[in-house]
């Protein structure tokens, strides 16, 4: 595989002029928002993880005001460095991958229909920036986003070592849990932005794991339900610490493929 310089996503034609542009969200766009951010936002305080509490705080999300990526990005640089990065939907690995790795969090700026509230095949915004965009004000998460996604990288090329770091990024940043003073709280995105889930996840119903590099990296997830388990991290800086072992067991199992 050629190896590209760390930057290379910042040319790259698939991200040529696209930006949100504020002025055309329409009236249903922002009574959509208000009504998801009104939904959920309610179920947070006691089931979010702090850093995510904080982090809403700290980007001042609203719910009368569709978050604006101009102010966020403002924001984001005097805190971790972040930016958010405007692309067209679902975007393929190598884009995915290299916008992490230059400190650059991908999201679309369209807003789900009405008849669409419950359920959508691809995330919107709303899943983009209220679920993931208030935890890029946290260090250690966003350095471990950061350097997962250069693990990727190095394997891009290998459909098969995408498929068991796409169970790591699963686990923690879609669907990860953390324990906070005893309790057991959110800091996955696909669980933060879903009432339903945000609920089942806490519950007795599924398994709560501690997080565990192999095991992850042999489980495999559902995208059309619930899971029936969760992992759960102790704290950021332990995402954090666990690269090398991430980095370590996925070379194994490569090399048995």
């Amino acid at each position: 595989m050629e190896t590209k310089p760390k930057n290379w996503v910042f040319s790259d034609p698939r991200l040529q002029k696209l930006r949100q542009e504020y002025g055309q969200y329409t009236a249903e766009d922002f009574k959509v928002w208000k009504i998801l951010f009104e939904r959920q936002m309610p179920n947070l305080p006691k089931a979010a993880s702090k850093a995510y509490l904080k982090g809403v705080e700290a980007v001042k999300f609203s719910a009368d005001r569709i978050a604006n990526f101009d102010e966020l990005n403002q924001i984001l640089a005097k805190t971790t460095g972040w930016a958010v990065q405007v692309v067209p939907g679902l975007i393929d690995d190598d884009l995915f991958f290299g916008l992490l790795n230059n400190r650059r969090f991908p999201s679309s700026t369209w807003l789900r229909k009405m008849e669409q509230l419950d359920y959508l095949e691809e995330p919107d915004m709303f899943h983009d920036a209220f679920a993931h965009m208030p935890l890029l004000t946290n260090q250690p998460y966003v350095d471990f986003l950061e350097n997962l996604s250069g693990i990727a990288l190095k394997h891009i090329d290998n459909p098969w070592a995408i498929q068991l770091l796409s169970r790591i990024y699963w686990f923690t940043i879609e669907f990860g849990l953390i324990r906070e003073d005893g309790e057991l709280k959110i800091y996955g995105a696909g669980i933060l932005s879903s009432s339903g889930e945000t609920k089942f996840s806490l519950s007795n119903e599924p398994a709560h794991i501690p997080y565990d590099v192999r095991r992850i990296l042999n489980q495999e997830y559902w995208k059309d339900r619930f899971q029936d388990k969760y992992f759960v991290i102790e704290s950021y800086e332990q995402l954090y610490e666990s690269l090398p072992e991430i980095e370590a067991v996925l070379e194994e199992m490569l090399s048995k493929k």
